[in-house]
């Protein structure tokens, strides 16, 4: 896949809710960082009253993705924020005009979907990273915005290792070394798509999960949820990202370690490496993961190595 390259275009989607508030602001973000901005339509086209959380039809949503692959000057293609509606469009895109035109696709939550889907119908690897208005128009913690930039324009090569910031405190769940293809991103997105051929591929994979506004016990129903699909039974690792809004109220504060033990109920008798507390998803940092790319988890270094080259 080609590295985004300074002076290339990027393309401003939104395939499942949109900011459209924010979109000419995401637009002066890309163009101050040396890029040359593409707002594509239906970010600025949200529908109305019932189905105002999605940004336009899921046809302008799909042409959208279509043009921004499709452009020979566009370098990447970058979700504005998740929310609502991206899982409608799986069944709709053209993988082949994908797979002809790999180029850096990021996002996370929602775009959890579009991920999955990809990595098992074009097979190419893609950014579970930081959006437009969600992270990078918030001034989100700096690792945020060099690890994504660092990610997709070829800085993060083959072998070298994805660490969170020092100050950041770990959790070893099950300790050990596994290499696997990394697949995972929002949790409960994951098993809405059970069942459907664009479910997660877990066979000897490292899987990363995160999710946000889901209590504990909802979050046990969804990793049992995994564990019956059989999708937890062929994996090496799991690298259990950032649980956010734990309480039946968004202001509630719970520490995220009351998940720990319903994690090692589930995830022990795997007998594989479990580490806890990585900085990526609905958090601050929120550091980029290359889906569909093999990498090596060491839970004694508390970090990830890259075990191929994602972009070139």
């Amino acid at each position: 896949m080609p590295a985004l390259r300074l002076d290339a275009g990027v393309a401003i989607v939104a395939p499942a809710s949109t900011a459209p508030d924010k979109v000419d602001e995401a637009a002066r973000w890309l163009t101050s960082h040396g890029f040359m901005a593409r707002v594509m339509p239906a970010s600025r086209a949200p529908l109305a009253a019932p189905f105002e959380y999605l940004a336009g039809t899921d046809n302008a949503r799909r042409e959208d993705l279509h043009a921004a692959f499709a452009a020979p000057d566009i370098g990447a293609v970058w979700c504005l924020r998740g929310g609502f509606g991206s899982s409608q469009l799986v069944d709709k895109i053209d993988y082949a005009l994908l797979r002809a035109n790999p180029k850096p696709f990021v996002g996370y939550s929602d775009i959890t979907a579009l991920h999955a889907a990809i990595q098992r119908h074009a097979g190419f690897v893609t950014f579970h990273g930081p959006m437009l208005s969600s992270d990078l128009l918030v001034n989100k913690r700096a690792p945020t915005e060099t690890n994504v930039f660092a990610m997709i324009q070829g800085g993060v090569t083959q072998g070298a290792w994805i660490e969170p910031p020092a100050d950041f405190t770990l959790t070893v769940l099950v300790p050990g070394v596994a290499t696997g293809r990394l697949v995972g991103g929002n949790l409960s997105l994951h098993c809405s798509m059970l069942g459907t051929s664009y479910e997660v591929d877990t066979r000897d994979a490292v899987l990363f999960i995160e999710d946000v506004g889901e209590t504990p016990s909802r979050i046990d129903r969804l990793l049992t949820q995994l564990r019956l699909a059989g999708k937890l039974a062929t994996l090496k690792g799991v690298l259990v990202g950032d649980f956010s809004e734990l309480g039946e109220r968004p202001d509630d504060a719970v520490d995220p370690a009351v998940l720990n033990p319903l994690l090692r109920r589930t995830l022990e008798p795997l007998g594989i490496p479990v580490l806890a507390g990585w900085p990526s998803g609905h958090c601050d940092p929120n550091l980029t993961l290359p889906l569909g790319a093999r990498v090596r988890l060491d839970t004694a270094r508390r970090a990830l190595r890259l075990e191929q080259p994602v972009v070139i």
